[in-house]
């Protein structure tokens, strides 16, 4: 396995956190809630998320539109999506919100290296999920 990783050009994925000051449930109803991917989630879309079918269209910032569909509605704080750029094979996204304490949660994204991904991608993708995660920690925060 540790040759493998070595192939693929360092670690296979990456946990990025991010502590916010607001009760799970609320949390996960914000980021669940697709009309409200613009607000915080600019590395997924930047306009508006319209509904088609059992999937959402949104227009990414570098691949244009794609197709995306989310894990249904739970109780787990369980946010995973699915997003298919146009021409590219669908992509699972891996991401939860979990209580940590009383009106304290945390977000839990991961992020899968792809195997088109080199190292600068790579990071590239972390960084800008790393934003976006502050974005949605102001969000919240703000009420």
């Amino acid at each position: 396995m540790k040759q493998q990783a070595s192939e693929t050009h360092g670690a296979p994925s990456r946990v990025i956190t991010q502590r916010v000051a607001c009760d799970w449930r609320r949390a996960y109803k914000v980021a669940a809630d697709p009309v409200r991917l613009p607000e915080w989630a600019s590395g997924l879309s930047r306009s508006a998320v319209l509904p088609q079918g059992d999937h959402w269209i949104v227009r990414t910032p570098e691949n244009g539109d794609a197709r995306m569909r989310f894990a249904p509605p739970n109780d787990f704080g369980v946010l995973d999506h699915w997003v298919a750029p146009e021409d590219v094979p669908e992509v699972y996204v891996p991401f939860r919100v979990i209580g940590v304490a009383p009106d304290v949660c945390e977000l839990q994204f991961t992020l899968l290296r792809q195997p088109h991904m080199d190292d600068a991608a790579f990071a590239r993708d972390a960084e800008w999920i790393v934003r976006d995660l502050q974005s949605l920690q102001r969000l919240l925060e703000a009420g």
